[in-house]
């Protein structure tokens, strides 16, 4: 775990991912950021404290790929510990249903909103 005083957060690498973790630092929001989401990852120890969690793909021309059930898993960590989240963003190879997809960059974000999954209860961090 890695302080870093001009976030005021630590740091901690989870597989290729870094989680953000505020721990008991006094700030006004909550939240892990994993971006991008790279492989599956765990992150119920961390929502302790949590109140959301964002998650998004990688995209560019050197993008890795991202698949849906890796945002699954972390949405169903989200639900069992009540914290909101927000599938922010696909990524440029998208993987569901054992298809990956190309996908432009100025649909990531909707495809995301499409897929329906987002837990927000009427709040707005962003």
């Amino acid at each position: 775990m890695n302080w870093e005083p001009w976030t005021g957060c630590y740091r901690v690498r989870v597989g290729v991912l870094f989680v953000i973790f505020t721990g008991h630092i006094p700030i006004k929001r909550r939240f892990i950021a994993c971006s991008p989401l790279l492989s599956q990852i765990n992150i119920s120890a961390c929502l302790s404290g949590i109140e959301h969690v964002t998650v998004n793909g990688e995209s560019g021309r050197e993008a890795r790929e991202c698949d849906y059930n890796w945002v699954l898993s972390i949405r169903e960590q989200c639900v069992k510990a009540g914290v909101t989240f927000w599938f922010k963003s696909t990524v440029s190879l998208f993987k569901r249903d054992g298809i990956t997809q190309k996908v432009n960059p100025f649909k990531q974000t909707s495809l995301a909103k499409d897929q329906n999954i987002n837990i927000m209860d009427g709040k707005k961090f962003f």
